[in-house]
């Protein structure tokens, strides 16, 4: 599980930082979150595949999260794309987005879906084999979710050394991997703890941005590996977090230490800061396991 930061601060763009915009690489398929201007000049920049990206999940229709999302749609057709495009947002993503390709006559040559989302629970807007992604409600000046993204178990390990020993035919490995007990010929039931390892633990990443601090996510996004959570303001501006609808860096921590986040992710930045590292330093006395997001930073996950 792969996380790059595309853009990570907050409002406008500026010469050296980008809105918001990342790609979550898990179990093989490429999700890129929010879509802000100059989205495909950094996915560019740090070399990922286009071509990858089937799914876009947007928060909200506020500029600096989802202005790129035409240009990108626009290119995808310049470059003949053929595989469907799936787009997750609030409603009104489509209109907006269709609007401009009809009146600039840049109809796509592929099939491109809109998921509009209006509910203010929590619920499942993906799923596959591997992957299922649900909304994570939150509260800005309009209508938000942020997205929880979670791995479905793998298949258990087959222990060789096991299945050899009781001899046990090639034909029954997919059974036993998929955690069934085996009956041998005489009768034996040999348990499925035997004959196989755990697989790795499955991975999650919890999306948040725009929020302001809501305790309400806590139990959607319990035990998340990865926790990215805005941090628009230092707890010096605490007071402008009300009007503009917002977090600081301590409620973020906050947030991750009430929902015991395996490690949490700073992001959305104010501008008006020269130094992001204090962002870090505040959090760190709430949640000690902080790392700052940055245009072009990649986490291993």
């Amino acid at each position: 599980m792969n996380l790059t930061i595309l853009g990570c601060y907050a409002a406008t763009p500026r010469s050296l930082t980008n809105p918001t915009a990342q790609v979550l690489e898990m179990k093989n398929r490429m999700f890129l979150i929010d879509c802000g201007e100059g989205t495909q000049v950094q996915l560019r920049k740090n070399k990922l595949r286009f071509s990858k990206i089937n799914h876009i999940f947007i928060s909200h229709l506020h500029g600096d999260h989802f202005y790129g999302l035409i240009g990108l749609v626009s290119t995808f057709a310049l470059l003949n794309r053929q595989n469907d495009l799936h787009v997750y947002g609030p409603k009104g993503i489509k209109e907006v987005t269709l609007l401009q390709l009809k009146l600039s006559n840049s109809y796509t040559g592929y099939n491109l879906y809109f998921h509009e989302l209006e509910s203010k629970e929590s619920q499942v807007v993906f799923e596959d084999d591997k992957v299922v992604v649900t909304t994570i409600p939150l509260i800005h000046r309009v209508y938000t979710n942020g997205y929880l993204f979670t791995e479905k178990p793998d298949d258990r390990k087959l222990n060789i050394e096991a299945v050899q020993k009781y001899k046990i035919e090639t034909c029954y490995y997919q059974k036993i991997k998929s955690g069934s007990d085996i009956t041998l010929d005489d009768g034996r039931t040999i348990p499925n703890k035997e004959l196989t390892f755990d697989p790795p633990a499955p991975k999650s990443y919890a999306f948040c941005s725009d929020t302001v601090y809501n305790e309400a996510i806590v139990p959607i996004i319990n035990n998340v590996d990865v926790l990215y959570h805005e941090s628009t303001f230092l707890e010096s501006e605490a007071h402008l977090c009300e009007r503009t609808m917002h977090a600081t860096a301590r409620q973020a921590a906050a947030i991750a230490k009430q929902a015991n986040a395996g490690k949490l992710i700073l992001g959305h930045f104010s501008t008006r800061y020269g130094n992001i590292e204090l962002f870090k330093e505040e959090a760190a006395t709430v949640f000690e396991n902080t790392e700052l997001a940055d245009d072009g930073k990649v986490f291993k996950l």
